[in-house]
């Protein structure tokens, strides 16, 4: 029963961090919105992960990431977003979209100066998430109506 509370909780069951120190390090929520600013930059321009991104809701999905990157981090948000597996079952995301994303990602907090160490804390926060964003062994084929 707590793994199925796990699986379909927004976070999977992850807690906030104790204390603000890694939200502060991402700049508070106004370095975070500049973080994932940059991010969906990037992830339109990818090509792995362009198909994913390239629609009209770049920003609400921004918006979402920032509240669910605050909550994680102690920042006081509350992330209202669904859960990880219902937001991604359709999408067929595989390994090489999964790994893109996350590269994206740490391109943009490089850009923003995040120091590693907090970068790590983040990514080992998000890392269990994988299991239920992959959701295809095989090609990326992200569903045509992403953008309705």
């Amino acid at each position: 029963m707590a793994e199925m509370e796990a699986t379909h909780s927004p976070n999977l069951g992850n807690t906030p961090m104790e204390g603000t120190e890694t939200f502060e390090a991402f700049g508070g929520k106004e370095g975070l919105v500049k973080i994932m600013d940059d991010f969906m930059i990037g992830l339109v321009q990818d090509p792995r992960t362009k198909p994913f991104f390239d629609n009209n809701k770049q920003a609400f999905i921004k918006a979402m990431l920032v509240e669910q990157m605050c909550e994680l981090m102690n920042g006081g948000c509350k992330y209202p977003g669904r859960d990880m597996k219902s937001s991604h079952a359709n999408m067929k995301v595989n390994r090489e979209a999964f790994n893109a994303l996350v590269e994206q990602f740490q391109f943009a907090m490089d850009k923003h100066n995040v120091p590693f160490s907090a970068q790590n804390k983040l990514l080992a926060k998000l890392a269990p998430m994988y299991r239920v964003i992959e959701t295809t062994k095989g090609a990326a084929v992200p569903p045509n109506n992403l953008s309705n």
